[in-house]
């Protein structure tokens, strides 16, 4: 069950608050639901889009708040309540954000915004079937004028995360700050946690046989001498690649050493010199090849082919057999889940706590029932305490397969909050509300040092920053 508070009217507002940040392109999930109707809620205002609003270097367009509409709209959200006064506001909140990134010497790199925008992209062309689609969905005359104002809009998006990090990355909170948070809270008003479970799981992944392996080192090595005898790798990675962030790019890259790559790749990458192409080697996702295009002080641009090697039905077979063996073991009293999964599960992430699942929404060992991801809900939900479930074969978005084994380790029935138990929802909601005043100190702060203006009806608006400074 959600999370409730009854008549605890500040911690929902404080959620809203900390939540609200409107992308304005629908993510995978979002196209598939909203293909049929590409209207903007508010139909009958008719008008000549103008500007209504300056925030520093930015101005905010009439058509903006269309666009808002739309993009809430598009992801199941009840649009009704929902004022375009509202809507404005938050839009000169990002405007802010954005203008102060600036001024602060926060730079988003070109390349960033390119993999970023590529991979939604990807997931749009997908959900929709073309690109050509996609392109209507969104009300564009043509791709080239789609592809310039996602990008402008995605580095801005980028410019208001790394600011608004950087406000509320700064605020730490102490436990007694957190025990005054809760006591402050009246009883009547506590929050009541939904039904929760924690899940522990155990891995088998494939082993891809040598001749497989070997194949694909062949091939890369191919493609390195035909581009050393006059080959576009551009080409070649558009044709080749199994990374598909970087294909439509040519396998393009700029990273520098504290880039999110994994270290064998970035060992690789720092090793070659402009122009130099490196021998095939492994990582985690497959076996790649990289040319350096140009060394800039500490930043490297290079391309890169990714090709995964093929698992056989054999492959697959010997793993789910391998797991089968250690779900008998496990039932059988032989070992302990826990043990099984320290010593014999392929997970990196989970094998050294004994298998233990973290929640990725907050860090946290819990997963609330109704929140949960619905394929892990529907391989759970039969299950008894300390069950073991039958090897569950998982396919990631990359195609790399493997089996699961999973148990339930401990469930919580729904609760009102207590001080102990939930003594990290509790200082998750604490830390919330102190980010939040942050924020708005940072908001009062700004505003009076930035030009701002708002134009005609909408500066009769009731805003919840000082936007007119009154």
């Amino acid at each position: 069950m959600p999370l409730k508070t009854r008549s605890m009217k500040f911690i929902s507002k404080l959620i809203l608050a900390m939540g609200l940040i409107l992308p304005m392109f629908a993510s995978a999930q979002d196209t598939t639901d909203v293909a049929q109707n590409t209207e903007p809620v508010f139909t009958k205002r008719q008008k000549v889009d103008g500007i209504i609003a300056t925030v520093g270097d930015y101005l905010i367009l009439d058509s903006d708040i269309d666009k808002a509409y739309l993009e809430i709209k598009s992801q199941g959200a009840d649009v009704s309540g929902i004022t375009r006064c509202q809507l404005l506001g938050k839009l000169m909140e990002d405007k802010l954000y954005a203008h102060q990134a600036t001024q602060d010497s926060i730079v988003v790199a070109d390349s960033q915004v390119r993999e970023k925008m590529n991979k939604q992209l990807d997931y749009m062309v997908e959900q929709l079937g073309s690109m050509d689609k996609v392109v209507e969905y969104f009300h564009k005359d043509n791709e080239e004028d789609f592809r310039s104002e996602m990008s402008e809009i995605l580095k801005t998006n980028m410019l208001v995360e790394q600011e608004r990090d950087k406000i509320i990355d700064e605020v730490q909170i102490t436990p007694e700050e957190v025990r005054t948070f809760f006591n402050k809270i009246p009883t009547s008003e506590l929050p009541t946690f939904g039904a929760e479970m924690e899940v522990s799981q155990i891995v088998v992944e494939p082993k891809v046989n040598e001749a497989e392996k070997q194949k694909v080192i062949n091939k890369l090595k191919d493609i390195k001498k035909e581009v050393q005898d006059g080959a576009s790798f551009f080409g070649k990675a558009v044709l080749y690649t199994d990374d598909k962030a970087s294909s439509s790019t040519g396998g393009y890259y700029k990273i520098n050493r504290k880039t999110q790559f994994v270290k064998e790749f970035k060992e690789v990458a720092f090793s070659l010199g402009e122009g130099e192409i490196s021998e095939p080697f492994e990582t985690e996702f497959g076996y790649h090849i990289i040319m350096v295009e140009k060394i800039r002080g500490q930043e490297v641009e290079l391309r890169h082919i990714l090709m995964v090697p093929k698992v056989s039905d054999a492959d697959m077979k010997e793993a789910k057999d391998k797991a089968i063996l250690i779900k008998k073991r496990i039932d059988d009293g032989e070992v302990s889940f826990t043990d099984a999964a320290r010593t014999m599960s392929d997970d990196k992430e989970t094998r050294a706590n004994g298998g233990i699942l973290i929640n990725p929404k907050t860090q946290d060992t819990r997963f609330e029932l109704t929140k949960m991801d619905p394929a892990l809900y529907r391989d759970l939900v039969n299950l008894k305490d300390k069950e073991v479930s039958v090897p569950i074969l998982e396919t990631e978005p990359s195609g790399k397969k493997k089996y699961k084994l999973l148990t339930v380790t401990n469930r919580y029935d729904e609760h009102t909050a207590d001080y102990a138990k939930d003594y990290t929802k509790i200082k998750a909601l604490a830390l919330k509300e102190k980010q939040l005043l942050a924020i708005g100190k940072w908001f009062d702060t700004k505003i009076k040092d930035t030009y701002i203006k708002i134009n005609g009806e909408y500066r009769d608006c009731e805003f919840t920053n000082n936007w007119l400074k009154k």
